[in-house]
């Protein structure tokens, strides 16, 4: 006779996450998200990584200007059991740069996340996560193929839109297209 009993995870949804960082049971040198359920530790930043996302962050926050709140790292709540932080989010202007709460997915004008050694979650579980939210624009920064990944038209848990933008090309954000990207200027 067999006493083994199957065991179900537990999910954990986004108010009782909130609660534990309230808590200071997790704290930001946990380096965790919570993606459908589950806290899962964020890959480590290399010199790479933060080079890319660096470039990133100064070019947005320059080109949005007032127009929109632009945050490396902030969490976003995307539905009952997803608190991504992505590396860079480009959110709707508010007077209070979201003091009172946490951006949620109808904040949110771009999403990017920078690819060092995430690249296959990147593609697969965000970029479906993202899409089923309706996030409008997603970039991926592949950092090994030195190139934009261009997301656009989500429907479902896709974007019907898909671009790939190499080191020479340059792309604009849909909100922002007197942004330019030199995809070149990445990656140095």
């Amino acid at each position: 006779m067999s006493t083994d009993i199957a065991r179900k995870r537990m999910r954990i949804d986004v108010n009782r996450y909130q609660k534990m960082v309230a808590a200071a049971v997790l704290t930001p040198e946990d380096k965790i998200e919570l993606i459908n359920g589950e806290m899962l530790e964020m890959a480590p930043l290399g010199l790479k990584h933060i080079s890319v996302l660096s470039r990133l962050t100064k070019l947005f926050v320059l080109g949005v200007g007032d127009a929109g709140v632009v945050g490396p790292g902030c969490p976003v709540d995307i539905d009952e059991f997803s608190e991504p932080e992505p590396d860079l989010c480009v959110l709707r202007a508010r007077a209070d740069f979201y003091a009172g709460k946490i951006p949620e997915a109808a904040d949110v004008l771009l999403l990017i996340e920078v690819s060092d050694s995430s690249l296959a979650f990147d593609l697969g579980v965000k970029r479906a996560l993202y899409a089923r939210a309706g996030i409008p624009e997603y970039w991926i920064a592949d950092v090994p193929g030195r190139a934009m990944r261009v997301f656009r038209e989500p429907q479902g848990e896709e974007y019907l839109e898909q671009t790939q933008h190499p080191a020479g090309s340059s792309v604009s954000p849909l909100a922002f297209p007197a942004i330019t990207v030199d995809v070149a200027d990445l990656f140095p």
